[in-house]
This record gives C-alpha cells, structure tokens and sequence, in this order.
C-alpha cells in the first residue's frame, strides 16, 4: 500500500501538501477507506491520524466523518461533515448529516433537513438517500404511516435497477412489516431480492423468514452429530465395562 490507490479527486486536493506528508495522509486515508466496513475502529484510528496531519483538507474531515459514523460518534461526524461542507460547498454530505442528526436523537431536525433548499440541488442518489432518512425519522418517531407515504415516489415504482432500488425497495417493505401490512411487506422484500445483486441488504433472509423457512447451518450440525456419536461411543464403553 503506497497511498497511490487513493481516489484521483483526493489526491488532487493533497497535492497542497508538501509531498512526504501528502503521501503519509493518502496511506493513512486508504486504510480507512479498506477498513471501515469490516473494521470500523480501525479505520477511525486511522482517521484520526489523517486528521491530525491535514486538518484543512476537505477530503480527510470527509473521511473522520464516515469513520465516526460509523462507529456511531454521532456528534463528532456532523461536526467533521459540516466542516468539509464549509470546506467545499457541496450539498453532498446533507442527507448523512441529516442521519446524524437521527442518531442523535433528532428526528424533527432530520426531517427539517429532508424539507430545505439543499436537497434539490443533490443528484438523484443523494434525493433517494435524502427520502430514506426522512422515513427513518419518521419511524423514529413512530409515525408508520408517514413514514410508508414518504417511501412512495417514481424511484420505488421504477422497473428500472439503479445502486439505491435495493435498499428503497428492503426500507419500503420493512415499513410496510412494522405497519402490520405483512403480504404487502413480502411482496417488496421479494423485489429487494430481485435487485440486490451485491447483497447489500439481508432482503433474502427477511423473505425466508415471512415464508417460515429455517436455516440450518451445516457445520453446527455437522459438529452435533460428532458430539452425539462421541457419546454414543463413551455409553457403550461404559456398558462394556459394566459388563
């Protein structure tokens, strides 16, 4: 790993860094980027670090941002993301903070957020990812049916496999679950499958679990019947001795 694999926008904006420390945050700003799925709190260490060499570069307190979020340091990444929108002027990050405003217990603010100027000027990702958060606000505060209303746009009603229709179609049909609307929830979970071809949603095992289908994992039972047959075995010593 030599910081090279960073995205070429990124390493744009490092380029106002004097070369050894340009290259030592692209190498610590990579790690978070490879990290923050399987390992969050590796990759926030390794956020931290960038943030501690070049503070006042937009991509870095973007990164911070997603790292603390994604070990749930709700507070710490709005104020990273606010900082990088200040930064930039980009609308981008708007529904994440909007997010991080739900996870910190502020769904009015979330749903003001998903109401004002800024998300009109996002691109239709951002616009979906906006929708999404504007309905978990609206779960938060228990409020089901609106929640399903705000689902409900051409994006959801769209034949057409875009990167956010899984995850529409999943928060769609698990609204519709919550509501008691359970044939209806099934029907979308089916959907979800249908376009979630990376397995960004655990869409399948949801429906598996409307239609009463159990897994069994085969190693635990493979383990079971050695367990059993190990038994059996020390039984029939015991006999043997008895006898």
């Amino acid at each position: 790993m030599t910081g090279d694999e960073i995205d070429k926008d990124v390493r744009q904006e490092l380029q106002s860094l004097p070369k050894t420390l340009a290259e030592d945050v692209a190498k610590n700003l990579v790690m978070v980027a490879r990290l923050i799925d399987e390992d969050p709190e590796g990759a926030y260490g390794y956020s931290r670090v960038a943030l501690r060499l070049a503070s006042r570069v937009a991509a870095v307190r973007e990164a911070a941002g997603f790292a603390a979020y994604a070990n749930q340091k709700y507070a710490e990444a709005l104020a990273e993301f606010r900082a990088a929108r200040r930064m930039t002027g980009s609308v981008e990050l708007w529904p994440v903070m909007a997010d991080c405003e739900r996870g910190l217990g502020r769904p009015e603010k979330a749903l003001e957020m998903a109401g004002a100027p800024e998300v009109q000027k996002l691109d239709k990702a951002g616009q979906v990812e906006m929708r999404l958060v504007a309905a978990g606000a609206r779960r938060d505060m228990e409020q089901l049916d609106a929640a399903i209303v705000t689902l409900q746009s051409p994006e959801l009603a769209s034949s057409s496999v875009q990167p956010w229709t899984a995850r529409l179609r999943y928060a769609y049909a698990d609204a519709l679950l919550a509501a008691g609307r359970g044939g209806e929830a099934r029907e979308w979970f089916a959907k979800a499958v249908e376009a979630d071809r990376d397995g960004s949603t655990d869409a399948s095992d949801r429906l598996a679990e409307l239609d009463g289908v159990e897994f069994v994992d085969a190693l635990d039972e493979a383990r079971a019947d050695e367990a059993e047959a190990e038994d059996d075995s020390g039984s029939a010593g015991d006999d043997a001795g008895r006898d």
